[in-house]
């Protein structure tokens, strides 16, 4: 199934160029559209983290550089666990996660965040719904659906090749090769890996026996370096299958997976209608959205495999200069035209526009200490 997403390419460098000469341009018109554009601001402001959010960050970059020409963005798309990790350690003013701040038996990055922020509960807002792929690599084959059971049993290693009669069940007009299957994983600590199996753990019906995890929790399959390596090595390998921010898929074949009793294909639309409907975390609090994605939906349309990703900050910093740079850059982010740029440009689905007043609320408080 290719994708049917919206979003259009870009191309690195001139993209960022003829994306911030745009913004720039309209910018100065459209005081009153919720975005930040106080030519005042200036600085550097430097974030890390989510890989799937890299797109994304790139519009955003350029779009809010076009309107505060004094400020310099940097953002890392090192992975959700390095992006944490820097923030934790201050070595980042913010981070891109795909999924939320806890504590738990093998790590305390929560109550470490809450530290680095002086004690205080740190910002959590989601800026980027996107769905996750399962890619593959089956020449002949271009439509392809899989139920949670099956992906599960193929991550698992127990669906090894590709004419097994669990796919064929599921794809009766398909001409399924007996290639052998090679599942890819992500090798880094991950957000995308997290919402993966966390989707398998509670869809599959048992066919992925593993709890959630930002690391894979098996030994075996082919490992990949953050979402591109993840990409590069399923168009590498034929009989390959991995799973990726839908943004960066380009032109792989994408499996529709089973919701209810119809298989939907990944979309931005489809996303979103999932994200809407899942309730809040143990974790969340008043200035923390940290949501709990329902994967077992059978809502006719929906797509619950995917992630919500966040930007995190502090709710107070050191000096007023940071302070108004991490919180003009998240009010751009969340602002209905810095959503409209990350689907236009990273296929994502614009915040719900309940859940984009409530994220805009929480990061206009945001100030020095």
């Amino acid at each position: 199934m290719k994708r049917t997403s919206f979003r259009r390419a870009i191309v690195p460098g001139v993209a960022v160029i003829a994306l911030a000469a745009g913004l720039s341009a309209c910018g100065a018109g459209n005081e009153d559209s919720g975005s930040s554009s106080d030519s005042g601001l200036s600085g550097t402001l430097t974030g890390e983290g989510s890989s799937a959010q890299e797109a994304a960050q790139t519009a955003w970059r350029a779009g809010f550089q076009g309107e505060n020409s004094g400020v310099t963005v940097n953002y890392t798309p090192s992975g959700s666990g390095a992006g944490r990790e820097k923030f934790i350690a201050g070595a980042v003013d913010f981070a891109g996660s795909d999924s939320y701040l806890k504590d738990d038996d093998e790590a305390t990055e929560l109550s470490d965040a809450k530290e680095r922020c002086g004690g205080e509960d740190p910002v959590e807002v989601p800026a980027y719904v996107s769905p996750i792929a399962v890619v593959y690599n089956l020449p002949g084959v271009d439509t392809l659906n899989l139920s949670a059971e099956t992906i599960g049993k193929i991550f698992n290693e127990k669906i090894t090749t590709w004419n097994d009669p669990a796919i064929k069940q599921e794809n009766p007009d398909a001409d399924l090769p007996s290639t052998k299957i090679t599942p890819v994983h992500r090798s880094d600590e991950s957000g995308t890996t997290e919402n993966f199996t966390d989707y398998l753990e509670k869809a599959s019906d048992g066919g992925w026996p593993h709890e959630k995890d930002k690391l894979w929790p098996l030994k075996s399959g082919e490992a990949a370096q953050g979402t591109s390596g993840v990409i590069q090595a399923v168009k590498e390998g034929e009989g390959s299958i991995g799973y990726a921010d839908e943004s960066q898929v380009g032109d792989l074949q994408v499996a529709s997976i089973k919701v209810g009793e119809e298989y939907v294909a990944p979309s931005a639309e489809a996303a979103a209608k999932v994200l809407a409907v899942s309730p809040r975390a143990e974790t969340a609090t008043d200035v923390s959205m940290a949501i709990d994605v329902d994967r077992t939906t059978t809502e006719s349309g929906a797509y619950p495999l995917l992630l919500a990703s966040y930007l995190i900050a502090c709710q107070h910093y050191d000096d007023q200069a940071t302070a108004d740079l991490v919180k003009g850059y998240l009010t751009y982010v969340i602002s209905e035209e810095g959503q409209q740029t990350a689907a236009d440009n990273a296929g994502s689905a614009p915040l719900d526009a309940e859940l984009a007043d409530e994220a805009n609320g929480i990061v206009s408080q945001i100030s020095a200490k």
